[in-house]
């Protein structure tokens, strides 16, 4: 299930100073068929060091292409070795994709879509709008994207070749720290600038499901002006934008009230078919206990940001302390992100191939 596969880099574009685009072409195509707003999971060793990271599929479905975008991180091994020393030729290895920050196409639809976007977060948001263009004739799309100046606005000149092909389906606003004439489309994006958007830009009322990625507190905010403007949870999907701090808080909160009665959790983990019998600390969650027995259960942010260690529990009681990235429905079904999911009965049953 976590196996990694090859793919070769074939292009590099640098789209801004700080981030670049790279197509890849899979060793095993049928490996990376993708839903539109998926991930790829990467792995790379720095001096010994495994580092797995997530990276959104900017292509659209029907572009022939896969595609990633990835911007620079201070002190980021990974983003800083594709930015500077990847090459063409050069061979990375992924899982294949992954990631429900999408909706189902329906070619005869004639949706409205809202889509915000913080910086690097537009990546997934070109994915989806790229295949809603191609895939419902009759839907529209509004891109809201925030950056601090108009030199750091990543895929600039692809959204301005989409708005000239698609110029009566596609709207693209940009919203600017810097730099523009008009208070409207200057500053941050909060509760006021949506408030103000959707009075004279936005018709609120016809959005049939926004997409939000970007910054935490920007998502948060952005998601409770469409709550109070008429939209339902269900017409609100969120991407986070980076890893959160606060499962490691959590985390540490956990160890502490269990450390004086930690009597252990015997789990039984099925993975790639198989079913493992491991003992568990009471403040070790799944994955971790997983890989201290050289399991290779799927993971990447380790933080609930991602779905990528997703399992299902089938017997036991836990508690998932962070969850950014399932469903209510998932949850209710017992999914679980294995990051954040610690044992709460001494046995614990999670398979990691339902999903």
């Amino acid at each position: 299930m976590s196996q990694f596969h090859p793919l070769t880099v074939t292009h590099i574009h640098r789209t801004i100073r700080d981030a670049v685009v790279l197509t890849l072409k899979p060793h095993d195509p049928g490996k990376f068929q993708f839903t539109q707003g998926q991930y790829l999971t990467f792995r790379k060793d720095f001096d010994g060091t495994e580092l797995r990271r997530n990276y959104s599929i900017c292509s659209g479905v029907d572009d022939g292409v896969l595609q990633v975008g990835i911007k620079c991180v201070d002190g980021g091994a990974f983003s800083n070795f594709a930015n500077e020393d990847l090459q063409v030729g050069d061979i990375l290895e992924a899982m294949s994709p992954m990631g429900t920050f999408y909706t189902d196409i329906a070619p005869g639809a004639a949706k409205s879509y809202l889509g915000f976007a913080g910086g690097s977060g537009v990546t997934p948001i070109l994915s989806i709008l790229r295949t809603v263009l191609s895939q419902e004739p009759n839907s529209t799309f509004t891109l809201i994207y925030a950056n601090r100046a108009v030199q750091t606005i990543m895929f600039r000149e692809e959204l301005e070749d989409l708005k000239n092909r698609f110029m009566d389906r596609l709207t693209v606003i940009h919203v600017l720290e810097s730099g523009q004439d008009i208070d409207l489309f200057s500053g941050r994006i909060d509760g006021d600038k949506c408030a103000a958007l959707f009075k004279s830009w936005i018709q609120i009322d016809r959005v049939d499901i926004a997409f939000i990625c970007g910054p935490e507190p920007m998502m948060m905010a952005i998601a409770s002006a469409l709550k109070d403007h008429g939209l339902s949870k269900e017409q609100i999907k969120f991407e986070l934008f980076g890893a959160s701090q606060e499962g490691l808080l959590a985390r540490k909160t956990a160890r502490a009230s269990t450390a004086q009665n930690d009597k252990g959790t015997a789990v039984q983990i099925t993975l790639d078919g198989t079913t493992h019998r491991v003992e568990m600390g009471r403040d070790q969650s799944v994955l971790e206990a997983a890989l201290t027995q050289n399991l290779e259960a799927p993971h990447a942010c380790r933080a609930g940001v991602c779905s990528t260690c997703k399992a299902k529990v089938t017997e036991g009681e836990y508690e998932m302390l962070i969850n950014h990235a399932l469903e209510d429905y998932e949850v209710e079904a017992g999914f679980v992100l294995t990051c954040q999911c610690y044992a709460i009965s001494e046995t614990l049953s999670v398979d990691y191939d339902q999903h």
